[in-house]
């Protein structure tokens, strides 16, 4: 079972920048693909970026193109999330997810999560 950890939330205004991590303890990152997704208080779980195991490939949903990056480190077993041009609806409690090999935008697809780390957009 691989552990993650995610950090780097916070509070932030509107149009700022934050960038969050997920760092792996126990087993390596490699050959696994990692997710991102997002929470609201009364809203669903829903998919935010994701990458393969190599980097090569990444996704993301549509109301975040342009704004949200992810990559990894696979050397360091960290996957981050730069997150730029803030808005209030991006305001949701942020989990990094591990399935293997291949990114899916479906939460029920991933096996092992991380605690969340609350991210707060306000003026």
């Amino acid at each position: 079972q691989v552990q993650l950890v995610e950090s780097g939330g916070g509070l932030v205004q509107p149009g700022g920048s934050l960038r969050l991590s997920c760092a792996a303890s126990g087993f390596s990152l490699n050959y696994y693909a990692i997710g991102w997704f997002r929470q609201a208080p009364g809203k669903e779980r829903e998919f935010v970026a994701g990458i393969t195991w190599s980097g090569d490939t990444t996704s993301y949903a549509d109301n975040v193109k342009g704004r949200f990056t992810i990559s990894r480190d696979n050397l360091k077993n960290t996957v981050y999330l730069q997150m730029n041009s803030l808005k209030p609806e991006d305001m949701a409690v942020y989990y990094c997810a591990a399935r293997p090999l291949s990114v899916s935008k479906r939460s029920t697809q991933y096996d092992d999560w991380g605690q969340g780390t609350q991210v707060t957009v306000s003026s």
